[in-house]
């Protein structure tokens, strides 16, 4: 196993320039896209090997259920880590799916909370706006998605404005961003070094529907100013009511940046930066650290594989 087992817990780091400079050179398409990919291949990763870590540590527990031969010196010797390592990764993977579990049952918990809430809303449109003085707007995915809003949100904008809205939220909906918000927020979860893709991907999905948006009105500026009215409007309101996990048109963020794009020229679509250049660059290195940490992974699983087969008998 080597140092290849321990490769895919800090190989993450090789993709925070990326993360960095996507948001200027990469369509927001295309970042979601890519570092979702980069987070979820990356989070098995590591979590595989806190897991080919953890078969140590658990080998040594008296009364495990694995073979004796697993504990046995030979093997040890094989595999050259201290015990401490392998009990700290039974540890750390323990933190992992309490974590990973709590996330993943709060985001059903507030799906089934608010589906179960509009169930009294009539179905024959896919907008539901609610009474409510507190303005807010968010997708909720389902079958059939919706786009909820307060009815203080569409009193606040200007019509054209709230078409925006709707325009954005929709977008959410049709491209599923619900699913990369999900799978991101996991990985950051097994690791804490996705951190920084988390917040991108958030970011990039939030530009996506932007841009859709934009093009579904067909004007740029008018979605910049739907942008900051609504945020505007929340921060009137003292706070967001959205439900943590879902994608919304005013939820707190860089609503500066999403305006300053928004007025300057359309991205250039899907369009992948020279290799030169300092995105290129970021995206090489992000794509040949994810690589290592697959293969790293694979080769410490099948090291593993090999010693404990050989240690196993008939």
């Amino acid at each position: 196993m080597g140092v290849f087992v321990f490769l895919p817990l800090v190989l993450p780091l090789t993709a925070l320039p990326i993360a960095r400079l996507a948001e200027l050179h990469l369509h927001p398409r295309t970042t979601a896209r890519l570092l979702t990919a980069l987070s979820v291949v990356m989070g098995v990763c590591s979590t595989l090997c806190l897991g080919l870590l953890g078969v140590i540590g658990t080998a040594q527990i008296p009364g495990n259920p694995l073979p004796d031969s697993w504990s046995a010196p030979q093997v040890r010797d094989v595999v050259p880590f201290h015990e401490a390592v392998g009990f700290g990764s039974i540890a750390l993977l323990c933190a992992v799916t309490v974590a990973c579990g709590a996330t993943l049952g709060r985001h059903l918990r507030v799906r089934r909370r608010l589906r179960h809430a509009l169930a009294a809303v009539p179905h024959e449109r896919d907008v539901a706006v609610l009474p409510d003085r507190t303005p807010y707007a968010y997708a909720l995915p389902g079958r059939p998605g919706r786009v909820v809003a307060s009815s203080a949100m569409a009193a606040g904008l200007a019509p054209d404005e709230y078409r925006a809205l709707l325009a954005h939220e929709r977008a959410h909906l049709t491209h599923r961003h619900h699913r990369i918000l999900l799978a991101t927020r996991l990985a950051s979860r097994v690791n804490p070094f996705l951190r920084p893709l988390q917040a991108a991907v958030a970011f990039g999905a939030e530009r996506w529907a932007d841009e859709e948006a934009a093009e579904a009105v067909g004007d740029r500026r008018l979605t910049a100013r739907a942008v900051a009215n609504a945020a505007l409007l929340l921060h009137r309101a003292g706070g967001p009511p959205t439900p943590p996990g879902l994608a919304a048109f005013a939820a707190p963020g860089p609503v500066p940046r999403r305006v300053a794009a928004l007025l300057g020229p359309v991205p250039a679509a899907d369009g992948w930066p020279p290799a030169h250049s300092p995105a290129g660059l970021a995206a090489m290195v992000a794509a040949a650290g994810t690589a290592a940490s697959a293969l790293s992974a694979v080769n410490a699983a099948v090291a593993l594989l090999l010693v404990l087969k050989a240690a196993t008998p008939l």
